[in-house]
C-alpha cells in the first residue's frame, strides 16, 4: 500500500513531505523511544509516534522509513518540517490513540 492510499483510506492530516506519498508502506512500527526505533523499525515501516522534533527525521531517514504518523493531533515542530521535505518522508497526523491507529493500519496493510 503506498502512503496516499493510506492518508485517504484513514483521513490522516499531511503536514509536510508530500514527495514521499508515493513511498510503499511494508509494515509499522510504534514507538515513542528514538532508540527503539533505530535498534528496531525495518526500511520501509511506517512510524507512529508522538515525537515531534527534527531528530524523528533523522532516524526516519537514516532507517528509510516510508512515513511518519503524530498522534492525538501533536504537530510537527518547524526544522521538523524542513528536514521532511528535505528528506521526502511524509510526516502525517491524526487525532487518535497510537493503539487506535495502529489497530487501524496492521487491519488495512494485513487484508
Amino acid at each position: 500500500m503506498k502512503v496516499s492510499e493510506l492518508v485517504e483510506k484513514l483521513g490522516l492530516k499531511v503536514f509536510s513531505g508530500k514527495e514521499g506519498l508515493d513511498r510503499e508502506i511494508e509494515g509499522g512500527y510504534t514507538s515513542d523511544l528514538l532508540s527503539d526505533v533505530m535498534g528496531h523499525a525495518d526500511a520501509g515501516q511506517l512510524w507512529i509516534t508522538l515525537q515531534t522534533h527534527k531528530n524523528v527525521m533523522a532516524i526516519a531517514s537514516l532507517k528509510d522509513l516510508s512515513a511518519i504518523i503524530l498522534v492525538k493531533d501533536f504537530e510537527p515542530e518547524t526544522d521538523c518540517i524542513a528536514q521532511s521535505e528535505e528528506e521526502g518522508i511524509a510526516i502525517l497526523g491524526t487525532n487518535e490513540e497510537a493503539f487506535e491507529i495502529s489497530g487501524k493500519i496492521y487491519n488495512l496493510l494485513n487484508q
